[in-house]
Order: structure tokens, then sequence, then C-alpha cells
């Protein structure tokens, strides 16, 4: 399965794990890269430091190339995007921020950028201060998203933009990926598919709950203060809904969610804990490895694209 987005990545499939915060650490990146894939460890709000060690980490277990999410809006994005380079990580993925000014280093030092994006406005952006490609993340994703449906943006983008799409948001399967290539798209980001394969590292409480998982068990908090989160219903969504429909304060709002993804990763706690996954859950039945996971997606995506052109 060769597109641009797996020549330009230097990766076998064109299949990206999600950096995400707390999730997305060295054993899940590296089991992914040496799947075919592209893992990505994700820095969030992390010290530099902390980065720097699971990056080395991760490279004991994978000759592969990997990368590092950085969200921009952390206190350390400055030293992180000086790692990247240091350490020479092949492929950053940024949120939260605009990249440009780490543009000129990362480009001279070869590493691939990919901006995630929820709009075309900001994927013209990205690709004018010289991404490489782009994620086009639609709403249906876990964690902080935008408004508007992968179905719709990804296509959008695409037209848009002369550089290569990856599409996230909702995709678990091989029809997923599939519909995804028809959109538009040359690769696929998916983050809750992987959060439950074997070499995860989050609390087996966290898995459990997204095995058990239906259609409708995900709930977006933090619509009317700016700050939109997809993640499974429980005791701390009802709760946080309750008071932002009641219109209690953006600061009481945000206590309730402090730590809240730890407290769910690290400690188990699925309750009052913010357990992030995207739409997808409902399709994720079993936990396998990340390389199980990776043929299993290739095999379904072959099967629905007989006798379509896309591959090269």
């Amino acid at each position: 399965m060769k597109t641009e987005i797996t020549g330009l990545l230097g990766i076998e499939y064109p299949i990206i794990q999600g950096g995400m915060a707390w999730v997305a650490e060295y054993h899940l990146a590296a089991a992914v890269s040496e799947a075919g894939g592209l893992g990505l460890i994700g820095a969030a709000s992390a010290p530099a430091e902390w980065v720097r060690d699971q990056v080395q980490k991760a490279k004991m277990l994978t000759d592969k190339p990997f990368g590092v999410n950085i969200m921009l809006m952390s206190p350390y994005a400055d030293e992180v995007a000086e790692i990247i380079v240091e350490e020479g990580v092949k492929v950053v993925t940024t949120g939260a921020g605009n990249p440009e000014k780490y543009m000129k280093m990362w480009k001279e030092a070869g590493v691939k950028v990919v901006p995630v994006v929820a709009s075309v406005a900001m994927a013209k952006r990205m690709e004018r201060c010289g991404a490489n490609c782009l994620v086009a993340e639609g709403t249906e994703a876990g964690g902080h998203i935008g408004d508007t449906t992968t179905m719709v943006l990804v296509p959008q983008v695409a037209s848009a933009v002369n550089i290569p799409v990856i599409a996230a948001g909702g995709i678990a399967d091989g029809r997923g990926i599939a519909a995804a290539f028809m959109l538009g798209a040359k690769g696929v980001q998916m983050g809750t598919h992987f959060v439950v394969t074997k070499e995860s590292q989050v609390h087996d409480n966290y898995k459990k709950a997204i095995l058990k998982a239906k259609d409708i068990d995900t709930k977006v908090t933090g619509r009317t203060t700016g700050h939109p989160v997809r993640a499974l219903r429980n005791q701390m969504t009802r709760e946080y809904l309750k008071k932002e429909a009641e219109g209690v304060s953006f600061e009481e709002l945000e206590l309730m969610t402090l730590g809240g993804l730890r407290k769910a990763v690290v400690d188990g706690d699925v309750v009052t804990g913010s357990v992030m996954a995207g739409q997808s859950a409902g399709l994720v039945e079993e936990e396998m490895t990340c390389a199980e996971l990776i043929q299993k997606l290739i095999k379904e995506t072959d099967s629905m694209m007989k006798g379509t052109s896309f591959y090269e």
C-alpha cells in the first residue's frame, strides 16, 4: 500500500498513530513504527527532557521512522522543538498553534512537518508556511476537536491545498480508511483503536471502557467555552454538561477536568476522569498487538479498494 504519504514519511503503510497526551508514549510509538505505520510520542505539556528520554527509549525499540506531536501552547514548546532536531526525529506533528517560527530550523534538519488542522483556512495557512503534509481532523475524533465532520472536512482540505492530506476522526477499520482515500486523503491518522492495543500502557480500565463503548457513548464537553473535548460519557461528563448548561464560570468548569486525563490513563479512574475517545470507539471490539491491528486494517482496506486505481 504505497501513497504519497508512505514515500514522504518513509513508512510502509499510510497509517499514523495519533499523538495522544498521556497515551502516546515510547512503547506504543515504537510498536506502531515497527509494524510499518508511523508511531508518535505525544509531548503534550511535558518537560523537554521527558520528551528527549522518550525519543531515546523509542530508538532502542525501533530503527524505523517515528515522530513527536508537539502541543504548541506548551510552556516547553521551544525546548521540545530543539530536541526534535538534536535527537534526529524524522517527523513532527503539531497542534494548538502555528509552527511557523520553528519551520526553518526543522526544514534545515530534514524534519517532516505535519500540522493537524480542523479547517480549510488553517490548512492553507500551514501550506504557506512550509508544511510537508497535513492531518485534517474531523469532529468525530477524541480529545480536543473542531466543529466540522471528517466527511466534509477532508475533501475540502484536499481540494484547497497542493500537499498530501491525512484524514483523522472516526476512522477505526478498513472501511474508514478506504472512505478516507475516496475523499482525497493519502493516509489516515488513528487514535482510539491504538489506545486498546497490547503495547499501549494505559490502565486496563481505560481499555475496557473503550471496548464496551457503543456508538452513542461519547459526549462533547466545553462547546460553550470554545474548548470542546470528546470523551466517553461518565459521571464527570454528566456533571460537566449540567454545570455548563447552568452557565457556571469557565474557571469552575476547568477545575472539574484538571488532571482528568491522567486520572483515567494512569490511575484507571474512568468514573471521574476524562476518558478521551473518538466516536469510533463503538467499532473497537478487541485488544490486539499493533502489528496485528495494522495487518487487519491493510487486509480490510485492500478488500474494499479492489478494482480502484488508488494505489500507486
